[in-house]
């Protein structure tokens, strides 16, 4: 039997990587390019983007241009509505990348990535949050993840707007007195964090700096602040509260499944912000196995790529390996 080929690519908010495998799980060419959401970039923009990497990637892999790949699995974060992900499948179909293709959000990577459960629910926490899940026949469960406009609440970016709002307020006298305070004017070497709201307004700091302030908000919870702890414990049960309404929607909140873990803010396993989740999940999905995304996503979106090609254990073994 010849050699099959497939194309997998996680594109983010941030960068998109792509790999080129066979099917018996070797990995040929890897490319690595910025931000391809279509939420951002537009559709057009998105394909343009991937093109270019997936051209990359082929030609690393020393295999015809020209020739489509055999699968392609194309996962974006972006790829939220049905409508999004029938408008970006058209899209990808008519690249003319592979002979057949998938295309859906890139949290489903993620979740592949950590686990090879039939069962599986993944939460992603980054810059923002999702969440997606699985049962063992293949429904899925998902979320808008819109943000606000859609009840999201958390990530990164919330994180650390909420750091600095509660810092104006506990040096006005608006809200409680909280180190966050002090530690948001040590962080940007400022007089007063009034003084920083009017150096981001006025664009003397980037407002984009703003999104520092993550990690100082969970090195301030971890000094005992209750504000900035009463903060990393509503993100911890906000992870929970998605894992088990994703898991009541696919009828297994009992039943033994993955919940995997994934973005930045959930892989650096900031102490109280992981084990109040773990013991959240104790509680609310009690055969729940936690793992935490230890493999880049697009590991994942190749591994699914070779569950549709059928490949063995083996392949997917040594995909893994390799990655």
């Amino acid at each position: 039997m010849s050699t099959r080929y497939l194309v997998a690519v996680d594109g983010g908010n941030s960068k998109t990587d792509v790999i080129v495998a066979t099917d018996a799980g070797a990995v040929l060419g890897r490319a690595r390019g910025p931000a391809s959401s279509p939420h951002l970039i537009g559709v057009p923009g998105s394909i343009a983007l991937l093109g270019g990497l997936i051209g990359q990637a082929v030609t690393q892999a020393g295999l015809d241009a020209a020739v489509p790949l055999d699968r392609a699995e194309v996962y974006l974060a972006g790829a939220d509505l049905p409508d999004e992900v029938r408008i970006l499948t058209e899209a990808v179909t008519g690249a003319g990348w592979a002979r057949a293709n998938r295309v859906d959000n890139d949290t489903f990577a993620l979740m592949r990535a950590g686990t090879d459960a039939a069962r599986s629910i993944a939460v992603v926490c980054g810059a923002g949050i999702n969440c997606v899940g699985r049962d063992a026949d293949g429904r899925t469960a998902r979320f808008p993840a819109l943000g606000m406009i859609t009840g999201d609440w958390g990530g990164g970016h919330h994180l650390s707007e909420l750091t600095l709002w509660h810092a104006a307020r506990g040096e006005d006298g608006r809200g409680p007195v909280t180190k966050l305070t002090g530690a948001v004017v040590d962080h940007f070497g400022v007089g007063s964090v009034e003084e920083l709201g009017v150096a981001v307004h006025l664009r003397e700091i980037d407002p984009g700096r703003i999104s520092e302030l993550t990690p100082v908000l969970f090195s301030v919870a971890a000094d005992g602040d209750p504000v900035a702890r009463r903060l990393v414990a509503k993100q911890a049960n906000e992870v929970v509260a998605l894992a088990a309404v994703a898991a009541d929607r696919l009828a297994m909140r009992d039943e033994p499944l993955a919940l995997v873990l994934g973005g930045g803010v959930l892989t650096a396993r900031h102490p109280l912000l992981h084990q109040a989740i773990v013991d959240g999940a104790a509680t609310a999905l009690p055969r729940a196995e936690i793992a935490v995304v230890a493999q880049p996503p697009v590991t994942g979106a190749a591994l699914a790529g070779l569950d549709a090609l059928g490949a063995s254990a083996q392949a997917k073994a040594a995909l893994r390996a390799h990655m």
